[in-house]
C-alpha cells in the first residue's frame, strides 16, 4: 500500500500510526500518534527513530531489510519522554521502501481485554479497506448512471466507517462523542445497507415520528444496529422489523427518560443454552462466529448510559435498545 493511501485512511483513527523513511526518520504521523507520544508532530517530523524509541531500532532495521511485518508485544517504548508508553507495536515494510509503525493500545471493550484476536482483526482490516476505498472512488467517478454512483458512494462511506470502527475496537469504552440525534436516521441507514445485500431480509418500519431526539454518538449507534441486523441475516431471517417508541414510566440510571428501539427478526433464534451468556465475547451459535458483535453492541449501549437486552420471540429474536432522551433533565 502506498504511503498516501495510508495517510488518507489513518488521519482520523484513534490508533497511532507513523511512516518512517528508509533512514528510519519520521516522515509522517497521524494526530493519534502525536497524542500518544505527547509531542507536536510538527516538531517531531524528521526525528530519528533512535531518539523516539531506541528499543525499536534493531527490529525496524530487520523489518526493512527482510521486507516483512513484525508484531512486538507489550513494548515499553524508550526512556525518553516522547514515547514513554506501553503498547503492542506493529512494524510493516511498505513497497516504496518506507516503514509503517503502528501503536496498538490494550484492546478493551466494556472493561474487558479481548487480547490478540481483536487487535489482529483491527490491524488486518486496514489494508483491504484502503484498496476497497480506492476502487469505490474510481467507480463513483466513472459511473454513468446516478444509481451506480449512489451505490459507489455508499460503498466508500461504509469503508470509511469500517476504518473508523477498526480504531474504535482498540479504544477504551466511555469515549463516545454524544449529541442529540434522530434515532430514525441510523435505522434508515441500516435499511439502506440491507437492501443492497443479496438475499437480505425484508425490512418493516414501525416508527413513532413524534419521538424526541436521543443522546449519543450516531456512528456508534449505527454500528450497534448493524451488528443486530447482520446477526438476523446470518440467522436466516426473512423479515426484520425496526420499531421505535417512547418508554413511559421507566428511567435509565441517572434518571433519564427512555427511547426504545426494537429489532425483531424471524430467524432461527438463539439456542436456550446460549441465552444466559449471549453478550459475552467469543460466545456464538455459529461455528464460524466470534461472538464479538453482540458484546460490542452491549458495550456501546452501556457507554451511552443505556442498555441492550435480548428476549426470545416466536419466531426469531427480539433485541431491545434503550437510549437516554436528549435534553432530558432528571
Amino acid at each position: 500500500m502506498r504511503s498516501a493511501e495510508l495517510h488518507t485512511l489513518c488521519e482520523h483513527t484513534a490508533t497511532g500510526f507513523a511512516v518512517l523513511d528508509a533512514d528510519l526518520r519520521l516522515r509522517w504521523a497521524n494526530p493519534a500518534l502525536g497524542e500518544r507520544i505527547g509531542c507536536s508532530l510538527a516538531r517531531s517530523r524528521g526525528v530519528a527513530l533512535a531518539e523516539l524509541a531506541p528499543g525499536l531500532l534493531d527490529a525496524a532495521r530487520r523489518c526493512l531489510h527482510d521486507h516483512r511485518q513484525l508484531h512486538l508485544r507489550e513494548i515499553t517504548l524508550g526512556s525518553t519522554p516522547l514515547l514513554q508508553t506501553s503498547a503492542d507495536v506493529v512494524l510493516q515494510a511498505l513497497p516504496d521502501g518506507t516503514l509503517l509503525l503502528e501503536l496498538l493500545p490494550a484492546a478493551s471493550i466494556g472493561g474487558t481485554d479481548y487480547g490478540r484476536g481483536l487487535r489482529t482483526l483491527a490491524h488486518e482490516l486496514l489494508n483491504p479497506l484502503a484498496g476497497m476505498r480506492g476502487a469505490a472512488q474510481l467507480l463513483e467517478r466513472d459511473a454513468m448512471a446516478p444509481a451506480q454512483r449512489e451505490l459507489a458512494s455508499l460503498i466508500r462511506e461504509e469503508v470509511d466507517r469500517l476504518a473508523a470502527l477498526a480504531a474504535r475496537l482498540l479504544r477504551p469504552s466511555g469515549t463516545a462523542s454524544k449529541c442529540a440525534f434522530d434515532v430514525h436516521e441510523p435505522l434508515q441507514r441500516v435499511a439502506a445497507l440491507l437492501a443492497v445485500q443479496p438475499d437480505a431480509p425484508r425490512v418493516l418500519r414501525d416508527y413513532d415520528p413524534s419521538l424526541p431526539p436521543a443522546l449519543g454518538d450516531t456512528e456508534r449507534i449505527l454500528q450497534l444496529l448493524l451488528n443486530l441486523a447482520h446477526n438476523a441475516h446470518e440467522a436466516g431471517a426473512r423479515t426484520l422489523t425496526l420499531r421505535t417508541r417512547a418508554e413511559v414510566g421507566t428511567r435509565l440510571p441517572g434518571g433519564h427518560r427512555v427511547l426504545r428501539i426494537e429489532v425483531h427478526d424471524d430467524g432461527h433464534g438463539v439456542p436456550p443454552d446460549l441465552r444466559a451468556r449471549l453478550f459475552e465475547p467469543w460466545i456464538s451459535g455459529r461455528s464460524d462466529g466470534t461472538g464479538l458483535g453482540l458484546a460490542l453492541a452491549r458495550a456501546i449501549a452501556r457507554e451511552h448510559g443505556g442498555e441492550l437486552d435480548y428476549a426470545p420471540a416466536d419466531p426469531g429474536s427480539l433485541f431491545v435498545l434503550r437510549l437516554p432522551q436528549a435534553g432530558d433533565t432528571p
